[in-house]
């Protein structure tokens, strides 16, 4: 069987499932890896190996993730366990309650091994927070993970875990996907619920996940979808699991591409753009019909999505007495939220669904649109935080993620695939997009893709 880390999710579970191993055994074997990535903000081993012991012998009933050790990110709410939303302000704040994307890995009878790291309240798109060392891709440790997942992306990218979820209101997922050279899906919009805070209204923001495997990724997200009581809204049920859904043929699929960017200041690295150019040869090779496109959504849309973020960003709000704590960036973009008034608030927030209903009209003909995911490869850290000048910060995530969060705005589910590495061994990922709710659709596409151009059997150095 090789190292339990050499597993996917699936085979480990299988693996459990057949009795050849223990959930404690999976977990003491991920106890032992050395985290050199920055992946954890809180280890919670004693807890981890109680859980593990808990889930044996396995049930009739196990799922397909039963008994495999996981994380959960650090905005997530775990009751009795350090949750800092990677703050220094809320560096020793432990919840009283789970939310519900960690109710849903625990009732899958997966583990958590603890906290995964993230900047924070979750906003750069670099993963380098004051109440932990920054996280780092382990295909070179000196440069980024990407965020806001940062952490779950260099944890399964190291194999310090198999599969994590994530949760992505502008490309928090896809980033560090393309990082840290993983599959890493973001569904559509009300796929998971946001129980029990729902405190993201421009609906931007969702959980996903982060894997090795195109099926890694669709089990979790058959882990983590699903309404409860009080959604606000909710996307239609599949037509069976999101697993069943790599089994199928795709058809035929109209795609549409373009590589301009949606800001227009970026400057596109040509190993991003061969990367593109790549990916529309394989798909093409596939019997799919590639058409190029213009950028389908206007510029307008980006100050219309910064005035929704720095609000967003607003509501994150330090404890009494320790505003101070936060970081630059934060107390910058929250003081731009606060300038923002309701009425220009909600005017924001039509003009933002307004551009979203354009957008996916214009796309409508489509099956799935094919970009870039960053506009460079993984940076060394520090290359975009700014702390003495917060708007140049702002200003170079946006040039370094011109694409990524078009589709939190049309609330399409997206996927950051790794289909290209630079000859220094840098992961470069490529982002596909489908119409809402057609995540089955999606999902039978990048499975034939995966078996077309493999890449999971790719090791970083470490591993």
């Amino acid at each position: 069987m090789g190292e339990l880390h050499d597993l996917t999710a699936l085979e480990q579970a299988r693996a459990v499932r057949r009795g050849e191993v223990s959930p404690r055994e999976l977990v003491s074997h991920y106890l032992t890896r050395v985290d050199d990535v920055g992946a954890f903000v809180t280890t919670t081993p004693e807890l981890a190996l109680a859980r593990a012991e808990e889930l044996w012998p396995v049930p009739d009933h196990a799922g397909p993730l039963y008994g495999v050790p996981t994380g959960i990110k650090d905005l997530n709410l775990t009751a009795g366990v350090r949750t800092t939303f990677g703050s220094a302000a809320y560096a020793d704040h432990v919840p009283d309650i789970s939310d519900g994307v960690t109710l849903s890995v625990e009732a899958a009878g997966m583990v958590s091994l603890g906290k995964t790291n993230t900047p924070e309240f979750g906003s750069p798109c670099y993963t380098e927070p004051d109440v932990a060392p920054p996280a780092v891709t382990p295909w070179d440790r000196t440069r980024m993970a990407g965020g806001s997942s940062g952490g779950a992306a260099a944890a399964v990218a190291a194999g310090l875990v198999a599969v994590a979820p994530g949760s992505d209101g502008g490309g928090s997922i896809r980033i560090p996907a393309s990082c840290c050279g993983l599959v890493g899906l973001k569904p559509t919009r009300g796929r998971v619920s946001g129980w029990p805070m729902y405190g993201e209204v421009t609906g931007l923001a969702t959980a996903g996940s982060i894997a090795r495997t195109v099926r890694d990724a669709a089990a979790l997200l058959d882990v983590l979808a699903g309404r409860r009581p009080g959604d606000p809204a909710w996307a239609p049920p599949p037509e069976a699991t999101f697993l069943a859904a790599c089994e199928r043929d795709p058809g035929r699929l109209r795609v549409a591409r373009f590589v301009e960017p949606v800001i227009a200041d970026a400057t596109v690295d040509p190993e991003c753009v061969r990367a593109w150019d790549d990916a529309s040869a394989l798909l093409v090779s596939l019997g799919h019909q590639v058409e190029d496109i213009a950028v389908p959504m206007p510029r307008a849309a980006v100050a219309t999505f910064e005035t929704c973020w720095a609000v967003l960003t607003a509501l994150s709000a330090a404890p009494p007495g320790r505003e101070t704590s936060l970081r630059p960036l934060t107390r910058w973009l929250s003081e731009q939220g606060r300038a923002v008034s309701g009425p220009e608030f909600a005017l924001a927030l039509g003009a933002m669904r307004r551009l979203a209903a354009d957008c996916l009209t214009l796309l409508a003909p489509y099956d799935v649109v094919l970009t870039p995911t960053l506009a460079v490869p993984p940076l060394p850290v520090g290359a975009l935080r700014d702390d003495d000048d917060p708007a140049a910060d702002f200003a170079a995530q946006k040039a370094f993620t011109p694409w990524t969060s078009a589709w939190n705005v049309t609330g399409m589910p997206a996927v950051s695939l790794p289909l290209h590495w630079t000859a220094d061994g840098l992961p470069v990922g490529v982002m596909l997009a489908a119409r809402p709710a057609e995540e089955e659709l999606l999902l039978a596409l990048i499975a034939q893709v995966e078996v077309a151009a493999p890449w999971s059997a790719r090791r970083p150095g470490g591993w």
